[in-house]
């Protein structure tokens, strides 16, 4: 390795995938100023110098059968991408997410000498838990984001370290909602609804028409809320028609981008199951959790999982601190009836607080320092 020019390549496969990676090769550049990265990401990366080969969202597909229409074009990608690193090795290889794009490259670069890094565990410890056998195969590090993932993999002979959610940093402690409102233009007095719809083409198609449709429900009964969505780059013209659809005449704003200018204005949010939950409870409001795919892929999916949540807070929690509405249960009067018990229970929402700042606390490290310490000791061993 080339001590003051490493050459990183990196794989995120969504826009919290890049998020994450621009947050890691920040804390990289650190300590390699004049380092080169380059792979598939998006723009949050591509601020930290990175060089894109493929945009990230062509990754960004979620579930069984929703990946077999887009199957020939990720197959061919990471085939492309597999040839151009085994002819030219970077000293280091790091999948950001994206497991079932990003393990079976890192196996295959492992196996011919490159030093891998898998940032995010896989969530082996909720579903697909024979997974560990394939990460033990692949990554000569894998990054922690939750402080009881270590243990899991250290029965396994993985070498793992937590690092501490990098977002736990990003996120203040107390989030200025007086200056967030005021930046969107929501007065004092009104009630802010953030809507978080996914933020996967794949994923927008199943979830949104019940999101819209809860907010019309809403509006009927409360004529005066306000609700905002941030739509992730790129897909503004996949969310406006839905929105025309299934709720012509509410006032829904589509913002450009700014979802945590939304989650510190809200004053509750309806949230695709993902890490936007986390961001939410970082955020410290009250959530409903929504989720739903083709039924195909609910039913595998079903047969996979170990726990009884799907969202990160609850998970976190052991508990049904948020409701989740799944599937059939997401119905746009469900999702209402949930949003406005939040909107109705002061009480409940501060308690829910003060459980979302144990979260914070518990999270909260140098995740870009501890990254590359990590990172640097795997470089150099």
């Amino acid at each position: 390795m080339n001590s003051e020019y490493p050459r990183f390549a990196m794989v995120a496969g969504e826009a919290s995938g890049d998020v994450l990676a621009g947050l890691l090769l920040e804390g990289l550049r650190v300590r390699w100023p004049n380092l080169v990265a380059e792979g598939i990401g998006g723009p949050k990366m591509a601020a930290q110098g990175f060089v894109a080969w493929w945009p990230h969202d062509k990754l960004a597909v979620r579930g069984y059968a929703e990946v077999l229409g887009h199957f020939r074009e990720i197959v061919g990608i990471r085939n492309q991408l597999t040839e151009r690193l085994m002819r030219s090795k970077p000293d280091c290889f790091i999948g950001v997410d994206a497991p079932d794009f990003s393990l079976d490259l890192e196996v295959k670069l492992r196996a011919a000498g490159v030093k891998t890094v898998h940032f995010i565990s896989p969530s082996i410890w909720a579903w697909r838990g024979k997974r560990i056998e394939k990460i033990r195969k692949a990554a000569d590090l894998v990054l922690c984001i939750f402080p009881f993932e270590p243990e899991v993999f250290a029965k396994h002979k993985v070498n793992a370290v937590y690092v501490g959610h990098p977002l736990a940093s990003v996120i203040p402690f107390e989030p200025a909602k007086a200056e967030a409102r005021a930046a969107l233009g929501i007065g004092a007095g009104e009630m802010l609804v953030a809507l978080l719809p996914g933020s996967r083409r794949s994923e927008i198609q199943y979830i949104a028409p019940r999101v819209f449709g809860a907010a019309a429900e809403m509006l009927k009964q409360r004529p005066g809320l306000r609700f905002v969505v941030p739509v992730v780059t790129g897909l503004r013209h996949v969310i406006e028609p839905l929105r025309r659809q299934y709720a012509p005449d509410a006032p829904i704003e589509l913002l450009d981008g700014r979802a945590h200018e939304a989650l510190a204005a809200c004053d509750v949010a309806v949230v695709a199951s993902g890490t936007a939950t986390l961001e939410t409870a970082l955020f410290k409001r009250p959530m409903v959790v929504v989720y739903a795919m083709h039924a195909l892929t609910w039913q595998m999916g079903k047969r996979m999982a170990y726990l009884p949540w799907v969202s990160l807070p609850n998970i976190l929690l052991r508990d049904a601190a948020v409701p989740e509405l799944l599937q059939r249960d997401a119905s746009p009067g469900k999702i209402a009836a949930a949003t406005f018990k939040w909107l109705d229970d002061p009480a409940a929402c501060e308690a829910l607080r003060v459980r979302f700042e144990g979260i914070h606390r518990e999270l909260r490290r140098d995740t870009a320092r501890l990254a590359t310490e990590a990172i640097e000791a795997v470089l150099t061993s």
